[in-house]
């Protein structure tokens, strides 16, 4: 292994990925240049936007203020894991739509901050929303076809549970 250089082993969007990386890589630059998910998006530098937010183990980080080494061992969940065309995560299918995005850059860190949202608060009020919305920085909207989309991502979230007990899946 080269100076300067750590292996990295980490769970990603469920998959096992590791790589040599220097010590000082940042999190959202390994996801972005050395693992090709792009969905996680850098926006200012200074961690104040909150565009490059993913899950690492369950709680949703900014992903420019974590080393890659940080999550050694751990689970990295980028917006790439949540779903895909065929079959869309419910906050995806709320932002579809409910219209909540307009150019789409902040995007995939505000669906991962309301993912971490979802699980500590699975029924949270709008001012809870938008509160927990707050790490996030969106330039293009007013937030309130945010808010709609999370808001409609319940609802999706609360129907399927309710097929899924109707249906002999759940307790």
């Amino acid at each position: 292994m080269e100076a300067g250089k750590r292996k990295v082993s980490v769970n990603v969007n469920g998959e096992g990925r590791s790589a040599e990386v220097e010590a000082r890589q940042l999190l959202v630059h390994y996801l972005r240049d050395e693992l090709h998910l792009t969905g996680t998006h850098i926006g200012c530098d200074t961690s104040q936007c909150g565009a490059c937010t993913v899950l690492l183990n369950g709680e949703a980080v900014k992903s420019c203020t974590v080393l890659a080494v940080q999550a050694q061992g751990g689970e990295v969940t980028t917006v790439e894991g949540l779903g895909n065309r065929e079959q869309l995560h419910p906050i995806q299918q709320g932002f579809w739509e409910k219209h909540g995005l307009q150019c789409g850059f902040c995007t995939p860190g505000v669906m991962m901050a309301v993912v971490s949202l979802l699980e500590d608060n699975p029924n949270p009020t709008e001012e809870e929303i938008r509160e927990g919305l707050e790490g996030v920085i969106c330039r293009c909207t007013g937030y309130q076809y945010i808010v709609s989309a999370v808001q409609h991502a319940i609802q999706l979230i609360a129907q399927a549970k309710s097929e899924e007990v109707h249906m002999g899946g759940g307790s």
